[in-house]
This record gives structure tokens, sequence and C-alpha cells, in this order.
């Protein structure tokens, strides 16, 4: 009996980020995607993101321009890129054809930060509902990604956003608060998540988003 063969599209990814599960391949050069949904998920609660004061005002002091949506593809290309320490990436063509048509669509969005009118760092991910799935980050410069996240944060926090979908947590991610919890509360958080409403805030009142940046550091000590 032949295996039929299920064609993956941007709406079958969809359903499969609302039941947790997310999309990646063995490497840049993989011509199979696979779907995983780890035993213990990485999340990033939003109330309890860690900013340190040095990057907060790095975060505030126009030494990159901040910009979301401005380019999602240089965005996932960027982060498809090889740097040190990341000599491969799940991240085949596949993947990037596919979010290309989720940000064609309006689920998938991108934080990019640029100097001198270069792109030198960003991240991206999926939107559901009150849900944001974080993907890939990059950096070209020092700083870059990190300000990229931080901005992040701040828009999800306008944009009524619950949940903060890291995947996994490593060390880059725990300075910033993200932990690992246990797949069946991930998946309560997820339900809870998906179906409440939030908006995704491309150009936010730059006003009320130097002010969610500020409010960020709370009552938090200072952190790397």
């Amino acid at each position: 009996m032949s295996r039929r063969i299920v064609e993956i599209t941007p709406e079958l990814m969809l359903r499969a980020y609302r039941h947790g599960l997310f999309p990646m391949a063995e490497s840049r050069l993989g011509d199979r995607l696979y779907w995983l949904d780890p035993e213990r998920r990485g999340v990033l609660p939003l109330e309890q993101f860690h900013l340190s004061r040095r990057l907060m005002r790095t975060a505030l002091s126009g030494a990159f321009e901040v910009t979301a949506d401005r380019d999602f593809a240089a965005t996932i290309a960027g982060c498809a890129t090889p740097a040190p320490g990341r000599e491969d990436t799940w991240i085949n063509p596949q993947i990037e054809r596919l979010f290309r048509e989720l940000h064609r669509m309006g689920h998938a969005h991108s934080v990019e930060c640029w100097r001198d009118g270069m792109l030198v760092g960003g991240l991206y991910g999926v939107v559901l509902g009150a849900a944001f799935f974080g993907e890939s980050m990059f950096s070209f410069v020092s700083d870059a990604s990190k300000v990229a996240l931080v901005h992040l944060i701040a828009r999800l926090k306008l944009g009524g956003f619950t949940l903060l979908d890291t995947q996994f947590v490593t060390t880059h991610l725990t300075q910033f608060g993200a932990i690992e919890i246990p797949r069946a509360l991930y998946k309560a958080q997820l339900a809870a998540a998906v179906d409440r409403p939030a908006t995704w805030l491309a150009t936010p009142d730059p006003a009320a988003l130097e002010a969610t940046i500020r409010a960020l550091r709370g009552r938090e000590g200072d952190h790397a």
C-alpha cells in the first residue's frame, strides 16, 4: 500500500500551530520537514521579561531604527544565514516559502533593526489570536536581536497578547526570563490564547511604545 504524502500548506501550518506543533527541517539543505511537539516547551512570560538598564538605554537610544513588517523576506533570510556557532540552520527554502506566504496572509510578522539603511538584526514569528510563536532571530551587529526582542515584547503587551512561545529555551533566552513548562500546561495556555483577540501593532504610537519599554524594567534588578 502506498503512503499518501500530505502537502504542507500555510493553512495546514496554522492548524498545526493551533494544536501545539511546529515544523523544522533537519538542515538548510534538507528537503523534508518534521513536526515537533516537545515534552517541555519554552515560553517567555510577558509579565516576567527581564530588561537590563543597559539594554533599555540601547533600545531607546536610536542606535537602531526598529521597524515591523518592513522586510519580512530579508528577516527570515537573515535568520537562515550561517553565523559563528550556528554554521547550519533548520530554515530550508520550503520553510522560507511557507512563512512568506503566512506573512502575506497576515499571520507571520517580523521585527527588524536597521543601521545606516542596512538590516542588521531581527526576528520573526507566527500570530494566532493572542499567541505569538517566536521562530528565529539573528544579529549581524551587537545587541541587534536583543533590541528587536525588546520591541517585540512591547508590541505584544500593547496589543493584548498573552502567550510568547519560544519553542525551546536557550542560554540567550534565559537571560530575558524564558522558562520551560510541561507540554500539558503549555497546551492549556495555548488553548486559552489562540481564541482570544489581540492586535499586532506594526506601527504603535511612539510615546506608548517608549513608555511600555520603560515599564518593562519594573522592579527587576539589573540583568546582562
